[in-house]
């Protein structure tokens, strides 16, 4: 997650509204049906397979978004400092409510306004996080993201499919790509070709948010002053992304992403059941929740951006994803119990998502992969790594062998960084 770009831009907020008033450019699709599709509308009885024989003419290419929405950082109301200077009075509050989640916007970075539906009133996204009871928490900058990566991703793919392709995407710790191998698609019905090509999309685009992760620890910055080593391995981050993938998925296949427009009214609508499926608490809630893990999570002593101002990371990469839960061993002792204890009276179970790894017979894994290369700079961060792993470059196989090497990297410089308070506390 980035969140420093939305602190520094919010004092251009109306020479940005002045003079950009919305998001990306406009995209729209058009399907033109086959001869297939076309015999069988006008056959007695439709095959529904078959009606799925579509062409896809993009007016203009959907854009790869080039850069991650600006959000938050893990926790509630924290202090920050420039460079070794810290901004008295100043908290920065990244929490909200359900109600107040604005309509979506494709690539829409730090402000946009969009409607979310055809009659509705135009807002912002208002990204932030909230607390769910069977999500814990969520950040919706991350599911936004990777929601409109794989819609970008999916139209890229589907008019090729089973050929040979090279995606280029944004550099961030070095150049990165997507490659895809040919695979034989003939015994696939149309409608099997646009779910393989759904489910690659999606799949790819939650792998684009781990190599995100990955890219943070060593050094990656989408504002060169301010470093995001705080944000790295967060806990909610990845199982937010897969959510926007998830979302994805389902306006795909409903295909209810053809244009740029249709695709964010849907997305607000889509994201907006989502969220109240996952049964949010309000505002005041989530920010109790934050101060029950504050020196179990996070530690709200420290100023952004502090690498240790966040104390639980999560390494486990991979295709499934478990929320974190805030145990009630943890909300009972806080001040707020009184506030707390309603979303504790029954019991909630976590709900666990995941992505398919095979659809249709094809191993999506064995004819798509991201590749990313460590540009000059970044090597150095790289060399608690043994070489092999990295040197040549590394795919989405390799994310998660290099996170272990850095969880153990981290607790080494936290227990540092822990014995340098204490010696200071003793020196005062």
């Amino acid at each position: 997650m980035s969140y420093s770009l939305q602190m520094i831009k919010v004092l251009g907020f109306l020479v940005v509204v002045l003079l950009t008033g919305c998001s990306s450019s406009d995209w729209q699709v058009r399907a033109l049906p086959n001869d297939a599709a076309i015999g069988a509308v006008l056959d007695d009885e439709p095959d529904l397979n078959q009606l799925h024989a579509l062409s896809l003419q993009e007016l203009p290419l959907v854009p790869i978004p080039k850069a991650v929405r600006p959000c938050c950082a893990f926790g509630n109301a924290q202090k920050v400092k420039v460079g070794p200077v810290p901004i008295p009075f100043f908290r920065y509050a990244n929490t909200l409510a359900v109600d107040s989640v604005g309509p979506h916007a494709f690539e829409a970075g730090t402000f946009s306004f969009q409607k979310d539906a055809p009659n509705g009133k135009r807002g912002t996204e208002h990204n932030g996080q909230m607390y769910t009871l069977k999500g814990g928490f969520i950040d919706l900058a991350h599911v936004r993201d990777t929601a409109d990566n794989a819609i970008a991703l999916f139209y890229r793919i589907y008019p090729k499919l089973g050929q040979v392709q090279t995606i280029k995407l944004p550099d961030e710790i070095g150049p990165r790509v997507i490659e895809l191998s040919a695979f034989d698609t003939s015994d696939l019905t149309p409608r099997q070709q646009w779910e393989v090509a759904a489910a690659m999309a999606v799949r790819l685009a939650y792998f684009m948010a781990e190599a995100h992760e990955v890219a943070q620890w060593h050094g990656y910055r989408s504002w060169a002053p301010w470093s995001e080593t705080v944000s790295a391995y967060s806990p909610e981050d990845l199982y937010s992304n897969m959510l926007g993938a998830k979302i994805a998925l389902g306006l795909i296949n409903n295909n209810l992403a053809m244009s740029k427009e249709l695709y964010n009214q849907h997305m607000s609508q889509w994201l907006a059941a989502t969220l109240a499926w996952l049964e949010p608490v309000s505002i005041k809630q989530t920010n109790a929740l934050f101060d029950a893990v504050d020196g179990h999570w996070w530690d709200s002593n420290q100023a952004l951006p502090s690498k240790f101002m966040l104390l639980k990371r999560h390494y486990d990469l991979g295709d499934r994803q478990s929320p974190y839960l805030v145990p009630k061993s943890l909300a009972e002792q806080d001040e707020s119990w009184q506030v707390l204890a309603p979303l504790y009276s029954n019991e909630v179970n976590s709900h666990v998502l995941s992505l398919s790894r095979i659809i249709h017979g094809v191993e999506i894994d064995t004819v798509a992969s991201q590749k990313l290369v460590v540009a000059d700079k970044f090597q150095a961060s790289f060399q608690h790594i043994p070489a092999k792993l990295w040197q040549q470059g590394f795919t989405q196989a390799d994310f998660k062998q290099i996170s272990d090497y850095n969880r153990v990297q981290d607790e080494l410089e936290l227990q540092q960084h822990r014995q340098a308070e204490q010696a200071s506390l003793e020196a005062q």
